[in-house]
């Protein structure tokens, strides 16, 4: 009965990813706990995720407010450079 609970750091740190967009299920949820208690480096892992994932959240917001387009004069000189290397 407990092997099935068991899981390598592998399959937890995948369990850990889909937990981040709410795509485990309880059952994984539950052997991923398991797992935490006897290792300390996918904890540490999952910390650092959750951290990771979260800064990048908050650095893409700030980044689709910011326009990405080209000016006039730098859309000519692209065409430009583009009429040359023909």
């Amino acid at each position: 009965m407990f092997k099935s609970l068991k899981l390598t750091c592998d399959e937890a740190t995948a369990i850990c990813d889909k937990n981040q967009y709410g795509a485990a299920s309880i059952k994984e949820l539950v052997k991923l706990n398991i797992h935490f208690i006897r290792c300390r480096i996918c904890i540490l892992y999952t910390k650092q995720n959750i951290r990771l994932s979260n800064f990048y959240k908050g650095y893409s917001k700030s980044c689709k407010d910011i326009k990405h387009c080209l000016s006039v004069e730098e859309k000519e000189a692209l065409k430009r450079a583009l009429e040359e290397n023909k």
